[in-house]
C-alpha cells in the first residue's frame, strides 16, 4: 500500500478512528497490527523478515541490557549488526556485486556460476534494518536501556508511517511515545 493510493485514504482514517477509540493501553496493540497490515499489503511473506530483524535486536538489546561491561555487551551487538546487515546485503545489494564480479572475472576469460537472487526488494528494508542498528548501538553504548515490551519494541521496527518513508527515529526519541 502507498501513502499516495486509495486503500491508503481508506486505511488511515479508519487507523486513526480506531485508535481514539480503543483504551489507551490497548492502543500500541492496534498500531502495532495497522503497521503489520500494511506491511503486509505490499507482499505478506516479507513480514518474515521484519519479525526477524525484530526478534533478533529484542533479544541482542536485551543480551546487552544484562550485562554491566562494554567488551561483554559486544558479542550481542556483532550478531545485531552482522544479521542486519547481512540481510540487507542479500536483498539490496548480491546482484550488483555478484554481476560486477562476473564481469570483472569475464576480463580474464574466468566463468564462474554465481546465482542471482530474484526477488522483489522488500518495502522498508533499509528503514527498519539502520532504525534496529541504531537501536543495538545505543543500547551497546549505555545510551539507553533496552525496551523490555516486545510489542513496543515491534512497534519502534514496524510503525507505518515512517516505515517507508523515514525518517530513521531514534529509540530513545520514539519508544517513549509508545
Amino acid at each position: 500500500m502507498l501513502f499516495n493510493s486509495l486503500q491508503f485514504l481508506a486505511f488511515f482514517p479508519v487507523v486513526v478512528a480506531l485508535y481514539f477509540a480503543v483504551p489507551k493501553r490497548a492502543r500500541w496493540l492496534l498500531l502495532l497490527g495497522a503497521s503489520y497490515y500494511f506491511y503486509m499489503c505490499w507482499k505478506p511473506e516479507y513480514v518474515l523478515l521484519i519479525l526477524a530483524s525484530t526478534a533478533v535486536d529484542y533479544w541482542a538489546g536485551l543480551q546487552m541490557g544484562r550485562r554491566k561491561e562494554r567488551h561483554n555487551r559486544r558479542p550481542f551487538l556483532v550478531v545485531s549488526i552482522c544479521t542486519n546487515l547481512g540481510r540487507l546485503f542479500a536483498f539490496k545489494y548480491w546482484n550488483f556485486f555478484s554481476e560486477s564480479t562476473r564481469d570483472v572475472l569475464g576480463k580474464f576469460d574466468i566463468t564462474v556460476g554465481i546465482p542471482e537472487f530474484d526477488v522483489l526488494l522488500p518495502v522498508g528494508i533499509s528503514f527498519y534494518t539502520f532504525q534496529t542498528l541504531s537501536y543495538s548501538i545505543d543500547i551497546y553504548r549505555g545510551k539507553l536501556e533496552p525496551e523490555r515490551h516486545l510489542g513496543r519494541f515491534a512497534l519502534y521496527v514496524a510503525f507505518f508511517p515512517q516505515l517507508v518513508a523515514g525518517a530513521i527515529e531514534r529509540a530513545s526519541r520514539l519508544l517513549p511515545q509508545f
